[in-house]
């Protein structure tokens, strides 16, 4: 009886690997364009690492266990916490901004469903040391062309873009108890699939009276300017709106206002952001998210790391993947194979291994067959491959040190001396 994977995790063919080495390299491309350097972590962390720091709907997905020296580990769900711990082991010695990027496997026990899976990949880009509305710009606009390099356009996705603080202090003036906001954040990122209803509900248990309830339900409508008019006598909220206003001014001079919207809507369900916060949505909504981060000031500190600020996204391989199927964008494959080598008799084989070997040498990508079959069997198993040239040997061949070269596109065939082919003269 074949034995099946196990449920959300992927079994990765050569066409699907492709398609996931096309993400990863174009990731890399745009990552190197903004100045990021690469990091990589262990996929195993203590568990207290997340219990602490990332909330309670990371928690309620980890993946757990006690190893053999009695600790509690946990596969690594998100990448922050380890940055954070990292960075902290060397803060004094970094050179601020810090600017990193990794690629890590990622791992959450979640129902399996399109576009959410138990483990994905995902491109992770930080910047520690900076507080400037300028890094968050840089942030979100590096954000945007990581899906921009793949052919997708303002049309296909937009940027939702919110901040932590300002929503914070809304609450605040709405009647929230300073000591339970967080609670409040995070009944707001759930809100959009529980509804209004349930929204009203929860702050209410947080302590807010009907008007402050009616408010905030409001305020989710609105705009930037809306908001600050509805309180327009907090110095507080001005201040927050100010900070995005600018943001908004820099986008601009990026060249991407057409992709960037205010949504008071948008929260994100981690309990370590400060600030600034956004997700990349596909237009038609069909899909989840395709990226979510934001400012989380405090998250090293917390970590017993030093204070530094610090700002980060995750944009994950499985909602980016689905995206460029949907709109047409996967690349067809790259064969590996530039050249097939074809012996006509088993007496060329020597040789054929000797020019496979030198073109190897040359950087080509070069195909045999192992069994010695007839030239047309060879010539088939060639074009399968996708092989590029096939470069025969055969009797006559061997005696003069030439090859037989076919372009398997075009099929025009010459005869080539055997020290040029191999020299790439």
């Amino acid at each position: 009886m074949t034995s099946s994977g196990l449920p959300g995790f992927r079994d990765f063919y050569p066409e699907d690997f492709a398609l996931r080495d096309h993400i990863v390299s174009g990731w890399r491309e745009v990552a190197r364009r903004y100045g990021f350097v690469e990091y990589d972590g262990p996929p195993l962390e203590p568990l207290e690492l997340y219990t602490d720091k990332s909330g309670p709907e990371i928690v309620d997905q980890l993946y757990t266990f006690v190893d053999k020296g009695n600790r509690a580990i946990a596969l690594r769900p998100e990448m922050t916490p380890t940055l954070a711990r990292m960075v902290g082991a060397r803060a004094q010695a970094l050179p601020k901004p810090i600017k990193w990027f990794s690629i890590p496997q990622l791992f959450r026990y979640e129902r399996p469903q399109r576009g959410r899976l138990r483990e994905h990949f995902q491109l992770n880009m930080d910047i520690v040391g900076e507080t400037d509305v300028m890094s968050d710009a840089e942030l979100v606009a590096a954000a945007i062309d990581a899906v921009r390099h793949f052919g997708l356009d303002s049309e296909d996705f937009t940027a939702r873009v919110s901040d932590r603080g300002l929503i914070g202090i809304v609450l605040q003036e709405v009647g929230v108890p300073k000591g339970r906001i967080v609670e409040a954040i995070l009944a707001l990122d759930k809100a959009e699939r529980q509804g209004d209803e349930w929204l009203a509900a929860r702050l209410t248990e947080l302590g807010v009276d009907e008007a402050g309830v009616r408010s905030v339900v409001d305020v989710r409508e609105h705009d930037l300017d809306g908001l600050t008019a509805h309180f327009a006598g907090s110095r507080d909220v001005a201040e927050a709106a100010d900070r995005l206003r600018a943001f908004f001014a820099l986008m601009s001079d990026h060249g991407l206002s057409a992709y960037v919207t205010f949504d008071p809507r948008l929260a994100r369900g981690l309990a370590y952001y400060t600030g600034l916060v956004f997700e990349l949505w596909e237009r038609e909504g069909r899909l989840r998210a395709i990226c979510g981060g934001g400012r989380y000031d405090d998250l090293l500190a917390a970590v017993g790391g030093p204070d530094l600020p610090a700002l980060g996204f995750g944009m994950g391989d499985v909602v980016l993947g689905e995206l460029l199927k949907e709109k047409g964008l996967v690349p067809e494959r790259q064969t590996s194979v530039d050249d097939f080598v074809v012996y006509v008799t088993p007496a060329q084989r020597s040789a054929a291994i000797r020019v496979a070997r030198r073109l190897r040498e040359r950087g080509r990508g070069v195909a045999m067959d192992y069994r010695g079959r007839s030239v047309g069997r060879q010539f088939r198993a060639a074009d399968q491959l996708g092989a590029s040239r096939t470069i025969v040997i055969g009797p006559d061949e061997e005696r003069d040190q030439t090859a037989s070269v076919r372009d398997m596109a075009t099929g025009e065939e010459k005869v080539v001396p055997l020290i040029g082919l191999i020299e790439g003269v």
